[in-house]
Order: structure tokens, then C-alpha cells, then sequence
């Protein structure tokens, strides 16, 4: 069935985000770094493009009916995407989060006409956990399940979309690709274009301390499972479409690094993005400092710094607050 036609909205700038040097940060480094601006979305993340994307395939598909209700499992940014959708072309949204999430988040959601379901921080085997409330709602009440962390229409539009956008504003010099796993769905996209593109080029794994998912990726088996404060990055077993063969090497970061080059990006760079942005520049200037390299380094800036200002680490950088943001989480 042909996608109907439809007038131009705020969906119609999904996309396109600027890449732009790191020229304070990375000054020292013997390869540029470049940051891909993905905060810079509608919706203020990168999950606006899977957002878009996963609706304009269900449609054609005949999943999704005028007027229906999609349910997603997400750390936020998914949500925040089909919100954007929801309201433009007039379908409920039901997101499901893990208490983890922040209530700036939350608040968003909830602003944008979603209903929100908060669930414990299970682990996907738990039938408490959000992945799986999410399906359970979508099986019980016959409502579209978006399913980012299965659905392959998210490598895809990163393939179609974000890696010919970073190749073309590299000018087709790209040394390495960094980015954190939410969903895989970026690192494999872009991963999979620009190897086929660039069979040199270093596809890198940004990940929080604490995630198993650094030792599915180098060993095999699952790696070091304690908290840590970072959103929306990490996972404790490999996102189905994650494609692991695409990646290179893998940079741990810890939560107190990831958020100190947080502030940096903000402070230096006038970058409005969250803490795992922090995380994908930390890696990235691991790897320009390497020697690895002798083309730029890019790195994703997944999302905006908006929907972390309640957190005790975005609080901690308020004047006469520095100690609220040091080793706490909520």
C-alpha cells in the first residue's frame, strides 16, 4: 500500500543535525573529533529518526490504524519521537519506563499527551521489566507495539539516513565511528554504511562502567553488572538488533567522567546535551589520543541536556550545589 500523502510538518526535519568540532576539547588531539548533533532533533534526541521511521513502516504495512494507540518500551528518547509522531498524525502513545528514568522525562511524556507506565529496574528476564510490560500490554490490548529494540526498521533508517549524513559532512575522511547501545540501532546502521563505505574506518562502542554488555561484545559473556547513573546507554545482554560483528573495539567510561565532560560540552562547547553524550566524547577522545587513527573521529551526541535537570548530577553543577551531583543517583 502507497504511504499516503501528507502536508509538511515538524516530522519533515527529522534529521539533517549539523557535525561540528569539538575545537576546545579536542584541540590537543592529533585527529580532529567531531560531534553529530543528533540533541538538535525535534524531539531532541536520535530516536526521532527510528520514531518516524518505525510509524511510516507500520502504516504501509497495515499495522497501525487511523486513530490507534502505539506502546513502547523506552528509556525516553523513543518515547519523546512517537510523541512527536502521536500528536501530528493522531495516534494514542503509551510509554513504559523503568523507575531509573528521570522525572524530567517523565513530565515530557506526560506533556505531550502520553500516558506513562513506570516499572521497576527488572532484568529482561523479569516479567516486571519495561521491555516486557510493554509487550504484555501490546498482546492484551491489541494496541501497536513499536518494539525498537527488535524491530529492524531501526538499523536501517540509520543506514539510509545518519551514515551517509556523517560521510557527507566529513567530507569521506572518517578514521571512527563512536557511539553508545541503547537499542543498537545507531552503532549498526551506521556501522554497517560506513564499513561498506570505508573499509578502514574503526567502529567504536561507547559504554557505561557497570554494563555487562562490554563483556558480551569482547568475550562473549556477560562483563561487570553493578549501577551506574548514565541513561539510556548499557545493557544487561546484547539488544537483538544490535549487529556486535560491526564493532572494532569497546571504550568503558565511568558515570563520574561521562558527566564532568557533560558539563564540559556544555560549559566549552555550548553543546545542550545529556550524560551520555559525555560518555561517546570521553571514547572518542580515548581513541583520536590513540594512534589508531589518521582521519577525524566522530562521535553521537544521542540527546539534550533538558531531560536530565533534575538529576542529582545536573543539580550538583548549580552554584553552592557541587556536592548534590557527586556520587548519587535517584
Amino acid at each position: 500500500m502507497p504511504r499516503p500523502l501528507r502536508s509538511p510538518s515538524i516530522l519533515d526535519h527529522v534529521g539533517g543535525t549539523p557535525l561540528v568540532p569539538l575545537s576546545r576539547i579536542a584541540g590537543d588531539c592529533p585527529v580532529p573529533v567531531l560531534a553529530k548533533c543528533e540533541h538538535m532533533n525535534p524531539g531532541g534526541s536520535v530516536k526521532d529518526r527510528l520514531a518516524v521511521a518505525i510509524v511510516d513502516d507500520a502504516e504501509e504495512r497495515g499495522l497501525l490504524a487511523p486513530g490507534g494507540t502505539i506502546v513502547e518500551a523506552t528509556a525516553g528518547n523513543t518515547g519523546m519521537g512517537l510523541a512527536l509522531v502521536a500528536a501530528v498524525r493522531g495516534y494514542s502513545l503509551v510509554c513504559v519506563l523503568p523507575e531509573k528514568m528521570s522525572a524530567d522525562k517523565r513530565d515530557a511524556l506526560a506533556m505531550l499527551g502520553a500516558r506513562v507506565v513506570v516499572v521497576p529496574n527488572a532484568p529482561l528476564d523479569d516479567p516486571r521489566n519495561f521491555q516486557q510490560e510493554a509487550r504484555r500490554l501490546a498482546r492484551e490490548r491489541g494496541w501497536f507495539l513499536a518494539d525498537q529494540f527488535r524491530n529492524p526498521v531501526n538499523p536501517r533508517v540509520h543506514a539510509e539516513t545518519t551514515g551517509p549524513e556523517v560521510l557527507e559532512q566529513a567530507e569521506g575522511r572518517i578514521g571512527a565511528f563512536v557511539a553508545g547501545v541503547g537499542t543498537g540501532g545507531t552503532l549498526t546502521g551506521v556501522g554497517r554504511f560506513l564499513k561498506h563505505r570505508l573499509p578502514g574506518v574503526r567502529v567504536v562502542l561507547a559504554e557505561p562502567a557497570g554494563s555487562p554488555l562490554a563483556g558480551w561484545v569482547r568475550d562473549g559473556a556477560p562483563g561487570e553488572d553493578a549501577p551506574y547513573q548514565v541513561e539510556g546507554i548499557g545493557s544487561s545482554q546484547p539488544p537483538e538488533v544490535l549487529d556486535a560483528s560491526v564493532i572494532d573495539a569497546v571504550e568503558v567510561v565511568g558515570d563520574d567522567e561521562s558527566f564532568a565532560m557533560t558539563r564540559r560540552l556544555v560549559l566549552e562547547e555550548g553543546l545542550l546535551v545529556g550524560g551520555s553524550s559525555g560518555t561517546a566524547v570521553v571514547a572518542a577522545l580515548r581513541v583520536a589520543r590513540s594512534g589508531a587513527v589518521d582521519a577525524p573521529v566522530v562521535a553521537v551526541l544521542p540527546d539534550a541536556w533538558d531531560r536530565y535537570r533534575s538529576k542529582p548530577w545536573m543539580r550538583g553543577w548549580l552554584p553552592g550545589d557541587e556536592d548534590r551531583g557527586r556520587g548519587r543517583g535517584d
